[in-house]
């Protein structure tokens, strides 16, 4: 299946010299995932939500120098491939080019609604990330950015006393972040100017911007947070999240807590190998600097080797780069998962260089598969039909 019949082409459009701020303004619409950036009819480039979440962006500052150039596409471009490219970017938005002319643009929500109800073979469970990373109500909301853009995610479940009591995500940090604030007449951000006279308090803009920084997460987050079950069947979550304009599912077992499913986590089921091939997708290439791909496969293939009764259908590594390093070698942050027939294993490992970080979630996932549980699933391999089901729409014409 190509996008040749979800391509859109009503975009919203800025020019290079507007401001920063009137592009979080756009944003009010949750909906939208991206505005496409044109100077005098040329196709510049594009600024998505999470671009504007990942850092710091003054609200007059110009959109010509926050651009991203993500992957531009064909109308027959796969769905399949498609999903792929929006990961990869990190990027729910694509132009979509024809002949070298932009016709249109391509998002996620379009893609996700357009294969909707071939997704009801998978699970939630198949497809959440596990490795929940949560927040307390009390923490700042510079220490919540500060988490998100650490583990590059974009949903915080806000957790207290084992309960998640609401959600925190990028569309409030752009919300909040990007606003212009009123300057006033003078002052400092103590409140007073020269002569000790009181001028307004804060009337420095950073004076401002500390003070929403240190609002506290309760006062920031979305509640009640939407849950789903494990069992349920992707197409049902996929149209809870499109109908009701959210993006992410807290999922619960026994009114606990135990994943996250987000549209990124479905964009990436689409993307899962097929006829029973297995892929090894790795996404921040670059810094395999003292480990190969190969590498990776080889691991993936040694669990596969060493528990007869598991089949492991796809891998995912993906290695993101900390600040810190140590005689010159950062250290990386390695998120590995495992999609089998058995359910999906997600282990995460740190260390300086990618072999230390991949070792140590290599070491984490070894000791979850030694205490795997469930022995009631069938110790056969997917068959034909099956295959046939999960991936059938994939490579039809």
């Amino acid at each position: 299946m190509t996008i040749s019949d979800i391509v859109s082409t009503e975009f919203v459009q800025f020019s290079p010299d507007a401001r920063v701020s009137k592009v979080v303004g756009a944003f009010d619409d949750t909906t939208l995932r991206g505005v496409v950036v044109v100077d005098d009819g040329e196709y510049r480039g594009v600024v998505t939500r999470r671009q504007l979440a990942s850092s710091r962006h003054p609200p007059d500052q110009r959109v010509g120098s926050v651009l991203w150039n993500v992957p531009r596409v064909r109308p027959d471009e796969d769905e399949r491939e498609v999903a792929q490219l929006m990961l990869d970017s990190d990027a729910r938005l694509l132009p979509v080019f024809e002949g070298g002319d932009l016709v249109g643009v391509v998002t996620a929500d379009d893609l996700l609604a357009d294969v909707q109800t071939f997704l009801d073979a998978a699970t939630v469970g198949d497809a959440a990330s596990t490795d929940l990373v949560t927040v307390s109500p009390d923490a700042t909301f510079g220490d919540a950015i500060h988490l998100l853009r650490e583990h590059r995610i974009t949903h915080l479940p806000v957790e207290e006393g084992g309960e998640v009591v609401g959600m925190l995500s990028v569309v409030d940090v752009v919300a909040l972040s990007g606003r212009p604030r009123e300057r006033s007449e003078g002052g400092d951000p103590d409140g007073t100017a020269g002569g000790g006279t009181s001028r307004g308090g804060f009337g420095a803009r950073e004076g401002e911007r500390d003070r929403l920084l240190d609002l506290p997460v309760r006062d920031l987050m979305n509640a009640p947070v939407r849950t789903i079950g494990a069992a349920e069947t992707l197409d049902v979550a996929v149209g809870r999240m499109l109908d009701e304009g959210i993006s992410s599912l807290l999922v619960d077992a026994d009114d606990e807590p135990t994943a996250i499913l987000t549209k990124s986590d479905v964009l990436d089921a689409l993307t899962w190998g097929t006829e029973g091939s297995r892929a090894v997708q790795v996404s921040g290439t670059d810094l395999l600097d003292d480990m190969t791909n190969q590498d990776l496969v080889e691991m993936v293939e040694r669990f596969d080797e060493r528990d007869a009764d598991m089949s492991i259908i796809d891998a995912r590594v993906h290695l993101h780069e900390h600040d810190e390093t140590f005689r010159g070698t950062p250290l990386v942050l390695a998120r590995v998962r495992l999609y089998t027939d058995r359910g999906t294993f997600v282990a995460t490992g740190e260390g300086y260089g990618a072999k230390g970080a991949v070792g140590e979630a290599r070491d984490a996932l070894e000791r979850q598969l030694r205490d795997r549980k469930d022995h009631a699933k069938s110790k056969k391999h997917p068959d034909e039909a099956y295959w046939d089901r999960r991936f059938g729409w994939l490579i039809t014409d």
